[in-house]
């Protein structure tokens, strides 16, 4: 079974569907409230895996899987998914424009069509959901006035029409799953990626570019580096780092292993086959 954050038409309910269907999978799907929960149901093994976010083009990474993953669980990345995500006006079958009253949706989905929802809908009101799905169930259960922002997942659900399709701000808006086992993959291809969590001892001028030198000398592609603070004391951060490859190679087993011996805390989030 794999675990997603719920309810039924959301983004993260999409990208479920999506992935099980591009990798011929045979699982049944279940939603949850939080994306913690949908982790943490893997972690006690009701949930054989998960598909959860861990990063958005325009809003950046998800906090809450980096510090589930780095801090709360021991878990591993084992697929990433890539869903294109696209806003669109939901409204009851018939509405027109001059009948909306007033917009719902998630913040960050309201914020991604600020410039529509000014420029065509400057006289509605405005107003936040705990997602976009309860948005768009809103919308269904409302007498024509009250239009939903959120995906075509949602419209297929609640039984609405596209009143304006793809209308974020931003049209290359896409957000990363990370698929989540207690098993880590041992499968390697050429188009693989590693992700590693670490602390490095405070006060240590230099630590950080002295330890992410063995990447250079390796000749090791880093994707991506981030810091989140590590709730134990102030300015003190843990490390999330992305690299080309995969842990099998020698030379990154090498990098990974220095980085090992240096920090205070390391944990290896897993190697797995980039999407796209």
């Amino acid at each position: 079974m794999m675990a997603y954050l719920g309810p039924s038409g959301t983004f993260s309910h999409a990208a479920a569907k999506g992935y099980i269907q591009k990798k011929g999978i045979k699982t049944e799907i279940r939603e949850y409230p939080a994306i913690y929960m949908a982790i943490k149901a893997v972690a006690d093994g009701t949930a054989d895996t998960a598909i959860v976010p861990i990063e958005n083009s325009i809003e950046g990474s998800i906090n809450v899987t980096l510090d589930a993953l780095a801090f709360d669980v021991n878990l591993f990345i084992i697929d990433e998914f890539v869903l294109q995500v696209e806003q669109n006006i939901l409204v009851k079958p018939g509405v027109k424009k001059e009948d909306i009253k007033k917009i719902i949706s998630h913040p960050q989905a309201i914020g991604q069509c600020s410039k529509i929802l000014s420029d065509d809908f400057g006289n509605c009101e405005i107003e936040s959901a705990a997602s976009t799905s309860f948005a768009a169930k809103a919308a269904a259960e409302s007498d024509g006035s009250i239009a939903a922002v959120g995906s075509a997942s949602g419209a297929e659900v609640y039984g609405l029409e596209i009143l304006r399709q793809n209308c974020g701000d931003n049209k290359d808006n896409r957000t990363r799953f990370a698929v989540i086992s207690q098993n880590r993959c041992f499968e390697v291809s050429e188009n693989d990626k590693t992700s590693i969590a670490f602390i490095l001892p405070r006060n240590v001028p230099g630590c950080l570019c002295k330890a992410l030198s063995v990447f250079e000398e390796k000749n090791i592609n880093i994707l991506k580096i981030e810091s989140r603070p590590r709730k134990t004391a102030l300015g003190e951060y843990v490390f999330f780092v992305d690299i080309e490859g995969n842990s099998d190679n020698p030379d990154i087993y090498f990098a990974l292993d220095r980085i090992r011996q240096n920090a205070d805390f390391y944990k290896f989030l897993g190697s797995y086959k980039t999407d796209g």
